[in-house]
């Protein structure tokens, strides 16, 4: 196999006509350079140059050689260029998972600011619940997955996952508009509840928000679409409880944050294996923190 550096430094003399010429433009001395020319001629079973008095003179095999191995350098100059391009993070790819709710309050300005740093990078986006965005992230299936966790359902994160809070949610009581009362689970024992599927953090949540006040809730529909349970609680005179980025305001629904129960909160994280290596990464983790709103009610940047 012939050894690249040696083919490039024929080009270089080819293309000068000179062994010194050469030298000064990769570097080198001017031995150094005869001696790889030497190599190559040695590796090909070639003649390459005719060593004159004052000088060299490329052989007819020469031209050919320059000619056949022009389109592999260039070949070459391109991967290199490519993989600078990699390790700096101009092209490359970034794998995004997302629950719902955040991959509409919170993903597209963080890819747009991405897409503006990073022009040349490949975004993919796939939606999932936390326990499935992890698997995926884990097995390296993902580079990053924004996930959340109930102040009232704690989680566990595997070993080699780091997290990364970026904004802490209050828990919103939904009632239909004029229902301004005082935010107490308790007199709300004998209502219809609206909540997420069966088993999901967020039915646990609610579970343990009324056991604190003293009942067991009378569930009557569910939903993991905040649409559909805002539109039931509009139409159907139920209650539910939604985290803050899951509601958006209505005048047919009160919404009053829970804040007088401990852990009436959801926080929503950025993950991502700590061997993670991909230069993106960091740049989507900054606009994930600037997408969160600063100002904005219920909501707590971290």
């Amino acid at each position: 196999m012939y050894k690249l550096h040696h083919l490039l430094t024929f080009q270089t003399v080819h293309r000068t006509g000179s062994f010194a010429t050469a030298a000064r433009e990769l570097g080198y001395t001017t031995s150094a350079v005869s001696q790889q020319i030497a190599a190559l001629e040695k590796e090909t079973g070639l003649t390459l140059f005719e060593r004159e008095a004052h000088g060299i003179r490329a052989t007819t095999v020469a031209h050919r050689l320059a000619e056949l191995s022009r389109g592999m350098l260039a070949d070459v100059d391109e991967f290199d260029y490519q993989v600078r391009r990699l390790a700096t993070g101009l092209s490359g790819r970034l794998r995004v998972g997302s629950f719902t709710t955040a991959s509409v309050r919170l993903v597209p300005a963080a890819l747009s600011d991405l897409r503006r740093r990073r022009p040349g990078v490949e975004i993919t986006l796939d939606d999932g619940e936390p326990d499935t965005l992890l698997d995926s992230l884990v097995d390296g299936d993902l580079d990053v997955a924004l996930v959340y966790e109930y102040g009232l359902s704690p989680r566990q994160w595997p070993p080699g996952v780091r997290t990364l809070a970026l904004v802490r949610e209050d828990l919103l009581l939904l009632r239909p508009s004029g229902e301004t009362g005082p935010s107490n689970l308790s007199r709300l024992a004998d209502r219809l509840w609206i909540t997420s599927r069966e088993g999901t953090a967020g039915d646990l949540s609610l579970a343990r928000l009324c056991a604190f006040a003293g009942f067991t809730p009378a569930i009557a529909f569910r939903s993991n679409d905040y649409d559909v349970v805002r539109e039931l609680v509009a139409h159907m005179g139920g209650v539910a409880v939604v985290p803050a980025l899951g509601h958006v305001p209505d005048e047919r629904i009160s919404a009053v944050p829970l804040r007088t129960y401990t852990a009436a909160h959801r926080t929503v994280l950025a993950i991502h294996r700590e061997g993670n290596a991909n230069p993106v990464l960091g740049d989507f983790l900054t606009a994930l923190r600037q997408a969160v709103p600063q100002d904005a009610d219920h909501l707590l940047a971290l």
